[in-house]
């Protein structure tokens, strides 16, 4: 019987996870995070960072360029990558929703600060944006 849940579990959550990764697929984007060097929304394949502490990344949203600052956190071997919103104290975690997709959420940092992460993010399309 306790395999036989299990197993059912098992299967309730692929199924959710699948679900979850094609729901964010056909999401549209209402934003781009990009290196702060790109130049507008149609440089935005070319927009690239660095994951390292205070990397220069830009949200472009319906025509607004919200500059913001990259912070990195670590938690053993997990990386943890903060957006933040140049004058505002708030900190958004990227959190992976697809290829090159992520989400915005308001977090407070978990880990320890490092001054390097994990390499380079081509840009980013957003699909929760915050209100800012």
């Amino acid at each position: 019987m306790k395999r036989r849940l299990s197993m059912a579990s098992g299967v309730l959550f692929a199924f959710i996870a699948l679900f979850a990764a094609r729901a964010g697929a056909d999401e549209p984007a209402c934003g781009t995070l990009v290196g702060a060097g790109a130049a507008d929304t149609a440089d935005a394949a070319s927009g690239g960072f660095a994951l390292r502490e205070g990397e220069a990344v830009d949200l472009v949203s319906a025509g607004k360029r919200v500059h913001g600052t990259l912070h990195v956190f670590r938690d053993d071997a997990v990386y943890r990558i903060y957006w933040q919103p140049a004058g505002s104290p708030e900190r958004y975690v990227l959190a992976t929703a697809g290829t090159n997709s992520v989400r915005l959420v308001a977090t407070p940092p978990r880990g320890s600060p490092v001054a390097d992460g994990p390499g380079m993010l081509p840009s980013q399309q957003v699909l929760s944006c915050p209100a800012l």
